[in-house]
C-alpha cells in the first residue's frame, strides 16, 4: 500500500537553518537583557575613583535611545540606577550625583513622543530624563510603602515563629545558626530599600534635581498616619530629615517645619513606637536645635576603602544584612 504521509524534511541539520542563525536572546546587544548586564556590570564597577569614566559609559547606553521613540532605554538605565540606590544607602551620594551626570549629557536627540510639552512637542533631552526620574520617585515612594507594609504583615507571624525556635534552640544550649525564614529576609530586604529610597530622594533633592514641594509632600505623607503611626515611616522621616533638613529649613519653610517637629516630638512620648524609634526621634529634633550641625561632623565616605571600612565596623556591633 502507498505511504499517504509524506516523509517530513530534517529541519535539524540545516546549516541556514532560521534557528542556527538567531542569537540567544541575551545575546542579542540590543534585548533588555543584554543591556540590562552591561549596565549593571558598569553600575557594579562605579566609585569615586573611578566616577567619570564609568558614568560616561553609562550615557553611552541611555543615549542608545536616540534610534527610538519611546525612550525605552533610558527607562531601564534609571530603572537599574534606581535599584541599585536603594539598594546601597551607603552610596546614594554617588547614584544622585550619576543621575546628575546623565541629565546634564543626555543627548537632545532622545525623545519620547507619547510625552509632549506645552508647545505640544515631545520632551527631549535633559527635560526628559528629569520627567523619567520624578515619575520613578513617585511610583516607587507611593507604591513602596504600600508594598512594604503588606509584606511587613505578612511576615510578622513567621517572624515570631523564627524567634520562637531561636529562643527554643538557645534554651537548648545547641549553640547551632538560627536560619531566619525566607519571609523575614524578606522583610529586612523590603525595609533596606524603603531606607535606601528616602537617602536617595533626598540626595536627589540636595542637588537640585528635586524640588521643594516633593520633599514637603514626602514628610506629610511620612507623617500622615496620625493614630496608629507605622515605625518604618517615622524610621524613614528621620533618614529624610537627616539628610535633606539644613536645605529645607529656611525662613520660607519655617512654619512647616515647626509643625513637623511639634508633631516628632508628640512621637517621641508615644507609647505606641518602640524605644529605638523614640531616641532617633529625638536626636534628629536634638540635631535641628544644634542648627544642624552633628556631634561629630563626620564626612560621608568617598571611597570604596572607607566605604568597606565603616560596613565592616558596622558588621561587627550588628552583625551582617540579610541578602
Amino acid at each position: 500500500m502507498q505511504n499517504l504521509i509524506a516523509a517530513e524534511p530534517d529541519l535539524h541539520h540545516a546549516e541556514n537553518s532560521w534557528s542556527t542563525q538567531r542569537k540567544p536572546t541575551g545575546q542579542d546587544p540590543n534585548s533588555p537583557e543584554f543591556i540590562d548586564r552591561k549596565v549593571k556590570g558598569l553600575l557594579n564597577k562605579l566609585t569615586m575613583e573611578k566616577f567619570d569614566s564609568i558614568a560616561a559609559q553609562i550615557l553611552e547606553w541611555a543615549n542608545r535611545s536616540v534610534q527610538e521613540v519611546d525612550g525605552r532605554t533610558l527607562i531601564q538605565v534609571i530603572r537599574l540606577v534606581f535599584e541599585k540606590a536603594t539598594d546601597e544607602a551607603a552610596w546614594s551620594e554617588m547614584y544622585a550625583r550619576l543621575c546628575r551626570f546623565l541629565m546634564e549629557r543626555i543627548s537632545q536627540d532622545v525623545r519620547d513622543e507619547g510625552i509632549k510639552n506645552a508647545d505640544g512637542k515631545p520632551i527631549a533631552g535633559g527635560n526628559l530624563f528629569r520627567k523619567y526620574l520624578l515619575n520613578r520617585c513617585q511610583e516607587d515612594f507611593e507604591r513602596g510603602w504600600s508594598a512594604k507594609e503588606s509584606a511587613m504583615l505578612a511576615a510578622a507571624s513567621k517572624a515570631e515563629d523564627d524567634k520562637a525556635v531561636a529562643a527554643a534552640a538557645e534554651k537548648a544550649g545547641g549553640g547551632e545558626e538560627v536560619l531566619y525564614s525566607d519571609e523575614y529576609y524578606a522583610s529586612q530586604k523590603a525595609k533596606r530599600r524603603g531606607l535606601g529610597l528616602v537617602k536617595f530622594i533626598g540626595e536627589l533633592f540636595k542637588l537640585q534635581m528635586l524640588t521643594e514641594r516633593i520633599m514637603h509632600e514626602c514628610i506629610k505623607k511620612l507623617l500622615s498616619n496620625v493614630e496608629n503611626p507605622e515605625e518604618e515611616e517615622i524610621e524613614s522621616l528621620c533618614k529624610l530629615l537627616a539628610t535633606v533638613g539644613q536645605a529645607l529649613d529656611t525662613p520660607k519653610a519655617r512654619n512647616h517645619m515647626d509643625i513637623y517637629f511639634a508633631r516628632m516630638q508628640e512621637l517621641s512620648n508615644s507609647s505606641q513606637i518602640s524605644s529605638r524609634i523614640q531616641y532617633m526621634l529625638l536626636d534628629i529634633i536634638e540635631l535641628r536645635g544644634r542648627k544642624w550641625v552633628s556631634r561629630t561632623q563626620v564626612a560621608a565616605p568617598t571611597t570604596i576603602a572607607e566605604v568597606h571600612q565603616k560596613v565592616s565596623h558596622s558588621e561587627s556591633i550588628v552583625g551582617p544584612l540579610p541578602g
